[in-house]
């Protein structure tokens, strides 16, 4: 895989170029296959024949749902399902352990975690949040 904005080789698994700092997949004049130079209104590289557009926003078949983590988020957000659910088990378990040890101090935690979690909802509605633990897409 190369960076689409300065034509580095990218690991697969790499959220930024090295090189130049760009996000996978943004940028438009070299090809993710090849690494060649291309037109950036090209719809595909004329040296190995790669689609050159949308090739970083693909949902999968198994995409979480923007609407199901939202409303966990909004009814059982406090313990921070919708967090396991999206696949960010650390800030779940911290939701969690909030709630759990905060409602030995006059209910402080929950207070806390529900706010937050009312935020988070918020913003996987927005999009603010548009992307699974893994990086992958939310789908609507």
């Amino acid at each position: 895989m190369f960076c689409r904005n300065c034509g580095n080789m990218m690991g697969n698994n790499a959220v930024v170029c090295v090189n130049c700092g760009a996000a996978k997949g943004s940028g438009n004049s070299y090809c993710p296959n090849c690494g060649k130079e291309t037109n950036p209104n090209a719809a595909f590289c004329l040296n190995c024949g790669c689609a050159l557009t949308n090739t970083n926003i693909v949902v999968g078949e198994n995409a979480k749902s923007k609407l199901v983590a939202g409303l966990l988020a909004i009814f059982l957000g406090g313990l921070g399902i919708h967090n396991f659910y999206l696949g960010y088990n650390q800030k779940g378990v911290i939701q969690l352990l909030i709630t759990l040890l905060g409602s030995c101090l006059f209910f402080i935690g929950p207070i806390v975690t529900g706010i937050w979690a009312l935020i988070e909802a918020i913003f996987i509605f927005t999009g603010k949040i548009n992307v699974d633990g893994n990086g992958n897409p939310l789908k609507d």
